[in-house]
């Protein structure tokens, strides 16, 4: 086959990382081609595994040019099926396609365009494209039961054009067994301190303002344990403010954005999802690989990954009591925790590999194709 992937990649984020796996993974048996804005860690993933890349300004949220210059690598390249994710790669590449006569496509959704992160102007304008264009589209592929739903349910599209492919992780590459130390020390962090953190954007949906708020009640039980908060984003001075108003920003580490992400994650005593909205988080997947207990709330997509008191601890959204108690319970109770990470673990490798989403991609491909 012939392949195109069409991704806007603003950021590096779960959706870019995903179409990285399917295109490492399925560039010796099909031909790969990426249509993505230039820069950034993407593009140099991509020259790196030699997989051929096209620039494609997506900056704009009505423009033309880019659905002539998909079009053009869609005739150029004799392209057999268009891959998208993201509302204004969706829209872009539907209409390149239709308009190029595509034979397939297919779009990945991994949010609600209720949950994007943007105003209520710009919402709109995204929803309006997606409905008009997702006539065009032949199947959508998704990373949840919930979403899977959703689209059927609220949007009456035909179950049959709707999959559930559960995104993975390259669960090989994760070892249990090594704990990073050098980073505590770097940051002078004890090394028996507890250490509890939380990764991600800060943005609302990601929830930090949660785990900040049970700070104060954690120390209480544990006065030496420390907070870890990797990431960046609008809300950073807001969540800064709120640890000095509440008098433990000495005990928080605002690390900004790492790419060290393993690392990070094997250092941890415990990480705290405590998000208000997700679609399927990767996060939870590297820290279950690692088998480092997880606290997570209890929302769609993390509830498709972690079983409560099983896997992990899940506590209802907003509610700091029981985020403390879930964190102290896991730090005080080595049992608890071990038991916890080593399930955690084993249900990745069963459920949450890339080989296995790799795998069931491709078998929506050649459907189609036959």
């Amino acid at each position: 086959m012939r392949i195109l992937y069409v991704i806007d990649n603003l950021e590096f984020g779960g959706g870019e990382r995903v179409f990285l796996q399917l295109a490492s993974g399925l560039r010796e048996r099909h031909q790969i081609s990426v249509a993505a804005n230039t820069g950034g860690r993407l593009t140099n993933e991509l020259k790196r595994l030699g997989i051929e890349s096209f620039p494609i300004d997506m900056t704009r949220q009505i423009s033309y040019k880019p659905i002539r210059q998909i079009r053009h690598i869609v005739r150029h390249k004799e392209i057999d099926v268009v891959h998208s994710q993201g509302a204004r790669a969706d829209f872009f590449a539907r209409v390149a396609g239709k308009l190029s006569s595509i034979p397939h496509i297919i779009c990945t959704v991994t949010m609600p365009v209720a949950g994007f992160d943007v105003g209520p102007i710009r919402k709109g304008i995204y929803r309006f494209a997606d409905c008009l264009s997702e006539r065009y589209v032949d199947r959508f592929i998704v990373v949840s039961n919930y979403l899977r739903n959703t689209l059927i349910e609220r949007r009456g599209l035909p179950p049959e054009s709707v999959i559930k492919i559960y995104n993975g992780i390259e669960v090989d590459r994760y070892h249990p067994d090594l704990k990073e130390a050098s980073l505590r020390n770097s940051w002078g962090i004890p090394p028996a301190a507890p250490l509890i953190g939380a990764i991600g954007r800060m943005v609302w949906q990601k929830g930090f303002k949660y785990l900040i708020e049970a700070a104060p009640e954690t120390l209480e039980v544990i006065p030496e344990a420390r907070f870890l908060l990797v990431g960046d984003g609008p809300l950073r001075p807001d969540l800064e403010n709120l640890a000095r108003k509440l008098n433990v920003y000495d005990r928080i580490i605002f690390t900004g954005f790492r790419s060290d992400i393993p690392d990070l994650l094997s250092t941890m005593d415990v990480l705290v999802v405590p998000s208000l909205l997700e679609g399927f988080p990767m996060i939870t997947l590297e820290a279950m690989a690692l088998a480092t207990p997880v606290v997570a709330t209890q929302i769609h997509g993390i509830t498709e990954q972690i079983m409560d008191g099983k896997e992990g601890v899940l506590i209802p959204p907003r509610n700091t009591d029981a985020l403390a108690s879930a964190v102290t319970q896991i730090i005080t109770d080595r049992e608890l925790s071990s038991r916890l990470g080593m399930a955690a673990r084993k249900r990745v490798e069963s459920s949450f590999s890339v080989r296995k989403m790799v795998r069931e991609t491709e078998k929506v491909y050649l459907s189609l194709l036959k």
